[in-house]
């Protein structure tokens, strides 16, 4: 930025005016000509009186009037700033991502977010961010949601289905992950989950299956039953944190270790 300016806060004011709520360090001290150390102080200064908060270090956002009992921007609202600032893929999945299709049964408690790199939780004001790590990343299919403050990529229907099996402990247990498929289950394209089943292990595929037929919607199963018959090559458990024991279903190759009982 060209522009130099006096103090902190006329800094932060000109940001807001212009539409754009998010800043680096870097970009403050260039903008203010100063040290710094005080720059530091000075930005203190403005998270001190609610006007701006950092997700993480170095980088900040600037916290309108409406989000100030929040103590910082909601996440999906800086979230794809912040994974640019640190050149990190992302995309917004599981809960966070049903919650877009309205499909979340209970609000989230933290914005859950999937990187290829380890992260540690981020808590900025009321907003907590969790991270993921998720192989093959980049394969995973996204949709743009619009936010006031730009676009956050968030996995597609299907995608989001895969996961809520791939990682039931990140949604509440498989139980909880069975009842919010059975909300997301009509937007699932049955093909377009066949090719978001190929970007994960094929136990997903199976248990995936299996919990959309508990869920009353076997249709949306149909081609993914096809997959999992041509490719699947072990029987795996439905629950990985239960005992082995229990039926087979011959379909999925899976048995059933744990009683699910979907919420509809």
């Amino acid at each position: 930025m060209d522009q130099e300016f006096s103090n902190a806060r006329d800094y932060v004011t000109n940001l807001a005016s212009r539409g754009r709520y998010h800043f680096t360090s870097a970009e403050a001290k260039a903008a203010l000509s100063a040290s710094a150390d005080a720059v530091k102080l000075a930005l203190l200064r403005l998270a001190k009186q609610g006007l701006i908060a950092s997700p993480s270090r170095g980088f900040h956002v600037i916290v309108p009037p409406e989000y100030k009992s929040l103590g910082c921007l909601p996440a999906d609202q800086f979230i794809p700033q912040l994974m640019e600032h640190l050149n990190q893929p992302y995309y917004a999945g599981l809960l966070s991502a049903a919650q877009f299709y309205g499909a979340a049964h209970h609000r989230p408690q933290e914005f859950q977010v999937f990187t290829e790199k380890p992260r540690r939780a981020l808590k900025c004001g009321k907003v907590r961010v969790a991270f993921i790590v998720r192989k093959q990343l980049r394969d995973v299919l996204t949709k743009p949601f619009n936010t006031p403050r730009g676009a956050v990529a968030v996995s597609t229907p299907e995608a989001t289905a895969v996961d809520l099996v791939g990682y039931p402990d990140h949604a509440g247990g498989i139980e909880q992950s069975a009842t919010v498929l059975s909300e997301l289950a009509e937007q699932l394209d049955p093909h377009k989950l066949v090719s978001a089943a190929q970007t994960a292990p094929m136990p997903w595929a199976q248990r995936l299956g299996y919990l959309l037929e508990l869920s009353e919607r076997p249709e949306v199963a149909g081609a993914l039953k096809e997959y999992v018959r041509q490719y699947a090559r072990n029987t795996v458990p439905l629950a990985l944190h239960s005992d082995n024991e229990g039926e087979r279903s011959s379909d999925w190759k899976l048995l059933i270790n744990e009683d699910v009982e979907p919420e509809f």
